[in-house]
């Protein structure tokens, strides 16, 4: 990796909340976290190219090694997007990266046994809570509570 970009110790810290933007993009900077976390060995419990990064590489057209070689020639975030822009399959116009990014923020368990395993993600001390409806809302209650916060 190169010397000059600082990768985030997911070890102390979460990535960023999927609900940040980048380009437009929910996800994107949460994936860039996971990947330049990976590349320096300090990816924790995190894990780069999951379920939800795929959802945006396929979104863009983009390969994860891809962008995993972007990062670690030491592009930082907007030029990771200027890439992605340029290089990805599915050239997207805003109201698409809108719609997209709106959808997935908003995304809930879409069948009953994807919503039996959601359900048994959420911690057992948040089991009445009933503001964890969605993906987004479970990946930030997760971050929170692993890193010592409390649900």
């Amino acid at each position: 990796m190169a010397s000059d970009i600082t990768a985030p110790d997911l070890t102390q810290r979460p990535p960023r909340s999927p609900r940040v933007k980048l380009g437009g993009f929910v996800l994107l900077p949460r994936m860039l976290d996971k990947g330049r976390a990976t590349l320096a060995g300090k990816n924790g419990e995190y894990h780069y190219d999951c379920p939800m990064d795929k959802r945006f590489l396929t979104f863009v057209g983009i390969d994860a090694e891809a962008v995993k070689e972007q990062l670690a020639a030491g592009k930082g975030d907007g030029q990771v997007v200027e890439w992605i822009q340029e290089n990805g399959a599915h050239a997207r116009e805003p109201w698409e990266i809108e719609q997209w990014s709106t959808y997935h923020a908003a995304r809930t368990p879409s069948d009953s046994e994807t919503r039996g395993y959601f359900e048994n993600l959420i911690p057992e001390s948040c089991k009445e809570r009933e503001d964890i409806a969605g993906w987004f809302d479970l990946l930030d209650l997760d971050d929170h509570v692993s890193f010592g916060g409390k649900a």
